[in-house]
């Protein structure tokens, strides 16, 4: 552990500490502060069965104290320093406010992480792609050796982990817009700064699109001349008509790119024979062919673009193609679950957005069995209706977006003139009860949500745990 971190531990001893939101960030922080002798406080508006009672007792047996149920924020004007969990935003929480006037800081994990972490940091952002595209960076670059710490939004705390992280290590972060929000002035880091792509989404949480591109910027807006930022050559920065602010003006040091639909100066790109290539300023090195990747989809292929951005110098190219062969992929994301009397079950639950359901259904490339719906983030769901039409037979939709789904395919000029059925369930039980008992021999039935799990789950991770839980099932 070095200096800087023991001395951020030894100045909370004697103070009251309190994490708002008991969620996956936040539970292994609260524990480790205990561990440490800093007095914590659990707050959140959810019972102890909702948080685990294994996990509060856990916590319990360290010393931490419980606000929980409706008044749980009572004990913060007690408090030294809060933590927010990432997807408590300031301006929609009013108590933020009041603890900043008090005179209290509030902050998160990530921000401290930030802050305190000795190692080289690589961060990725975007609207999609960002965990295939996180995950990858740190498999090349375990397979070269290094020592990686992989986490953030990806579903790991990383603050725990900073006693056990050097200067030699390299730590290698997934960013959403919400934990950029207030991640300003990042003390000149990330090291390396990925943006994969920006579109319209997670409305029901930000302000407007220019809060959420504005998020995030702040990934690259604090680095400095001699650090590296990505950027995606084929993405214009338009949504809806309307052109947003190009991050290439936001640039402060190095910039690279990656494209899979055109030749690039300076990163990765795929040419029309599908070799993927990195340029460095006219010099060309063959990475790999998009045959050589092992997950299906364009979107993995342009997923393998930034990575391979991402890491040049770092991993060798060998090491680069050996991954692309090998890796299966991520959980949750065109997961194979099993196959069940001829039937394949795939779960995509981290398709949380219509463009992510439109790589999925591209990666299919035939007709599938789709199970969709779930809370509401405010997406354009008619970007991906003229797919859902070419490629879905049988659409079973459930959740707080049912009916919204229902009206962007029904709507649709072309839905006369297809072959889809669509029905509702209530429940993930339901409608993948629907599909199964519909499901023909050779069929692909596939959860493809398009939304976030908030209207039935916790997180797309539950959902999607949930149905392969319900698909290893059958038969038993």
């Amino acid at each position: 552990m070095n200096k800087e971190i023991k001395e951020f531990l030894e100045n909370l001893k004697g103070k009251k500490v309190a994490f708002v939101g008991m969620g996956v960030a936040n539970v292994p922080c609260a524990k480790w502060l205990a561990e440490n002798g800093v007095s914590v406080y659990a707050c959140d508006g959810k019972d102890k069965k909702f948080i685990g009672e294994e996990i509060c007792s856990e916590l319990e047996a360290l010393g931490v104290h419980f606000s929980l149920g409706e008044h749980y924020l009572d004990i913060l004007p007690q408090m030294d320093l809060v933590f927010r969990s990432h997807g408590i935003l300031p301006f929609q929480n009013k108590w933020i406010g009041e603890c900043i006037e008090r005179g209290q800081r509030v902050t998160t994990e990530m921000e401290i992480f930030f802050r305190l972490c000795p190692a080289k940091i690589i961060a990725v952002t975007g609207s999609n792609g960002k965990t295939t595209t996180t995950t990858l960076i740190s498999k090349m670059l375990e397979a070269e050796g290094n020592t990686v710490f992989l986490g953030g939004n990806i579903g790991k705390a990383l603050m725990p982990e900073l006693e056990k992280i050097t200067e030699k290590d390299i730590a290698v972060v997934e960013l959403s817009s919400f934990q950029l929000l207030t991640m300003g002035n990042m003390v000149n880091k990330p090291d390396i700064a990925v943006v994969t792509n920006i579109e319209s989404t997670h409305l029901d949480h930000h302000i407007s699109l220019d809060e959420y591109v504005d998020a995030k910027r702040n990934i690259l807006i604090y680095q400095n001349s001699s650090q590296k930022t990505i950027l995606n050559a084929d993405c214009d920065y338009s949504i809806g008509g309307r052109v947003y602010h190009d991050m290439r003006f936001d640039v402060r040091g190095r910039l690279s790119e990656f494209s899979i639909n055109h030749k690039i100066l300076n990163g990765a790109y795929m040419k029309e024979n599908g070799d993927i290539v990195y340029n460095d300023n006219g010099v060309e090195t063959i990475v790999m062919n998009k045959n050589d990747i092992l997950i299906p989809g364009m979107h993995n292929v342009e997923n393998y673009c930034t990575a391979i951005t991402a890491v040049w110098g770092m991993v060798k190219p060998e090491v680069m193609k050996r991954v692309a062969q090998t890796f299966g992929g991520v959980e949750h994301r065109i997961e194979f679950v099993r196959e069940f009397n001829g039937v394949k079950y795939y779960n995509d639950s981290i398709a949380t957005s219509p463009s992510r359901v439109i790589s999925g259904l591209k990666a299919f490339n035939r007709e599938i069995i789709m199970i969709c719906g779930g809370s509401d983030k405010g997406n354009d769901f008619s970007m991906m209706v003229p797919y859902i039409l070419k490629y879905v037979k049988l659409l079973v939709l459930n959740g707080a977006t049912a009916d919204r789904i229902y009206d962007a395919v029904t709507s649709d000029k072309n839905y006369e003139n297809s072959n889809i059925k669509i029905m509702k369930a209530d429940t993930m039980e339901e409608a993948l009860a629907i599909a199964k008992d519909n499901a023909e021999n050779g069929d692909i039935v596939s959860l493809c949500p398009a939304c976030p799990a908030f209207d039935q789950f916790k997180t797309f991770e539950y959902r999607g745990r949930k149905f392969k839980e319900l698909v290893n099932g059958f038969g038993k």
